[in-house]
């Protein structure tokens, strides 16, 4: 029979087990409790994401969002959500996650606490009628002008050079547009984030943070914009969702043994620090590096010390996050209570 792993949506605060248990009676969602937070879960028979097609993670996606957006809709005013497909194999695991992060998650619903995510697609309403537009620029009429006193007909070369002209046009016509709806939205957005376009037609992708309170007023700028272009453009605005743009969580899981071969590797004791992880690493690197050793390249050797040194690295830098304490504990107890590193998605 196979085990179920876990999935876990996001996490909430101040989780009081007699008031909000009932909220996920009769559906697949479960709450697993930490002090005063939660990680909202269910169980999954997927493995990991990383072998699934397009249309199996499109799948997940539109589940992930639409169980945190339901939950919120029916009493859990906030969760901060975990990166998609965030997947464990024990409730002892999700505890422990919780408990190394735990303070950056408490800090994250102060940051977060009375803010909402709009999503806005701003794209062209007649974008051939765009297209023709540029088409009459002065700098793309010369061209081409310049080409037909050559030759009656179009070259596919000509025709290439105008297209990148066009586009080139384009882009700048849609960036000016992209930055007039920025400046008229900067007046009551806590922060914004741009996404990438799906196609040239699209202006816009962006993430607005706003206060909850600040949502109508928003709504009353896009009118006002909707206005100001005469119906050329199309705005479509998808919210309030959770601030997934903004304080989206991930785990980093760690491997202690790579951990402990990488000490090894490096001479280092236990008990170090940054500082002595890079001394030790120079050190090493030294040895096998041809400017110290008669222009002799050990490449498995240099390789093998530059690995560990990398590893012990982000390792030290993973573990300072979830303490105030700059000593490094290498000692394989230590490194395996801190596999788990819960930390903002950049």
């Amino acid at each position: 029979m196979q085990t179920k792993e876990i999935y876990i949506y996001g996490i909430m605060p101040d989780f009081k087990s007699d008031d909000m248990s009932g909220l996920l009676e009769n559906t697949e969602i479960y709450a697993i409790p930490f002090q005063d937070i939660a990680a909202i879960v269910s169980e999954t028979n997927i493995l990991a994401i990383d072998y699934s097609d397009r249309e199996s993670l499109g799948h997940l996606l539109v589940r992930h969002q639409k169980t945190i957006e339901e939950l919120m809709g029916i009493g859990f005013n906030m969760i901060i959500p975990m990166k998609l497909g965030t997947i464990v194999n024990s409730t002892e695991k999700v505890l422990k996650i919780l408990s190394n992060g735990y303070n950056l998650i408490r800090d994250t619903f102060l940051k977060a606490e009375n803010l909402i995510e709009i999503d806005l697609v701003a794209t062209w309403a007649d974008f051939q009628n765009t297209l023709n537009e540029i088409a009459l620029h002065p700098d793309i009429v010369a061209i081409k002008d310049d080409f037909r006193n050559k030759s009656d007909l179009l070259t596919r070369a000509d025709q290439m050079k105008v297209g990148i002209l066009v586009q080139d046009k384009l882009k700048a016509k849609n960036a000016t547009v992209e930055l007039d709806i920025m400046e008229a939205m900067t007046v009551i957005g806590v922060d914004i984030k741009t996404h990438e376009v799906m196609n040239d037609q699209m202006i816009t992708n962006s993430a607005f943070l706003i206060k909850r309170s600040h949502q109508e007023t928003f709504e009353q700028l896009i009118d006002e914009l909707d206005e100001k272009y005469k119906g050329l453009l199309n705005f479509k605005l998808v919210g309030p969702l959770p601030c997934y743009s903004f304080y989206t969580l991930e785990i980093d899981e760690l491997n202690p043994g790579n951990v402990e071969k990488a000490r090894i590797v490096l001479g280092l004791k236990e008990k170090t620090t940054e500082s002595d992880i890079k001394k030790a690493y120079l050190t090493k690197a030294r040895l096998f590096h041809p400017d110290t050793n008669m222009g002799i390249i050990d490449n498995k050797k240099f390789n093998r010390v530059n690995n560990a040194y990398h590893t012990l690295l982000d390792y030290a830098g993973l573990a300072c996050q979830s303490t105030e304490v700059h000593v490094i504990s290498l000692a394989k107890e230590d490194v395996s209570e801190n596999l788990f590193v819960v930390k903002l998605r950049e």
